[in-house]
C-alpha cells in the first residue's frame, strides 16, 4: 500500500519550468543586489563553491539550488570540485587571516576569466555576527576582486540563482501564469 501511494504522489508530483517563488508578491522584499555584471558568459559556467569558516547556513542554501525543483543546471551552472575547472568562485563565510592564502590560491588556479561571488552577510558585510573578533580580516573585496556580492544570512536560493543569473549578465526567468 505504501509503494502504490509513493507511485500515485511520484507521478502526480508538479513539473517546475519558471523560477520559484518569483511571482509570489508576498515574499519579503530582500536586500539590493550589488552586481557588475560580466557579458563574457553566455552559456555553460561552471562554479567552486569556497567555505571560509562559516555556520553552513550559506552551504545548505547553495546545495538546495541543486535539488530538482531549483535546478541549477537548467540555467546552464555546474558545481565543479577544482577550482582550475571553474569559471565561478563562490565564497561563503567568514574571511579570517588564516582563510586569505587559501582564498588567493584559489583564485589564481581559476582560469581567465573568472568571477568571484561572495554569499551571505559573512562574506558581503565585515564578517556579519563576527565583526570585531580578532583573525576577522572583513570583506571579501579586500582579498580578491568581486563581481557580486548576494546578501542574507543567509540568502535564499532564489536570492542565489538571481544574484549568480545577474553576476553573468543573464536576466532572471520570468514566472508563466497557470
Amino acid at each position: 500500500m505504501f509503494y502504490r501511494r509513493w507511485l500515485m504522489h511520484y507521478l502526480k508530483r508538479p513539473v517546475v519550468t519558471s523560477f520559484p517563488g518569483q511571482a509570489d508578491p508576498a515574499a519579503p522584499a530582500r536586500g539590493p543586489l550589488d552586481v557588475t555584471a560580466n557579458p563574457l558568459f553566455r552559456h555553460s559556467l561552471t562554479l567552486r563553491q569556497l567555505d571560509g569558516g562559516s555556520c553552513n547556513g550559506c552551504e545548505a542554501e547553495i546545495q538546495l539550488l541543486a535539488s530538482p525543483v531549483y535546478d541549477l543546471s537548467r540555467f546552464g551552472f555546474a558545481l565543479s570540485p577544482s577550482p582550475r575547472h571553474a569559471d565561478l568562485l563562490l565564497v561563503t563565510g567568514v574571511i579570517t587571516e588564516a582563510m586569505v592564502p587559501v582564498i588567493r590560491t584559489a583564485y589564481d588556479a581559476m582560469p581567465e576569466p573568472r568571477l568571484v561571488v561572495a554569499v551571505g552577510a559573512c562574506a558581503t558585510e565585515d564578517g556579519g555576527v563576527f565583526h570585531g573578533i580578532p583573525g576577522v580580516v572583513g570583506r571579501l573585496d579586500g582579498v580578491v576582486p568581486v563581481a557580486a556580492r548576494i546578501p542574507g544570512c543567509p540568502p535564499s536560493p532564489n536570492d542565489l540563482l538571481a544574484g549568480l543569473l545577474a553576476a553573468v549578465g543573464r536576466p532572471a526567468p520570468v514566472a508563466e501564469a497557470r
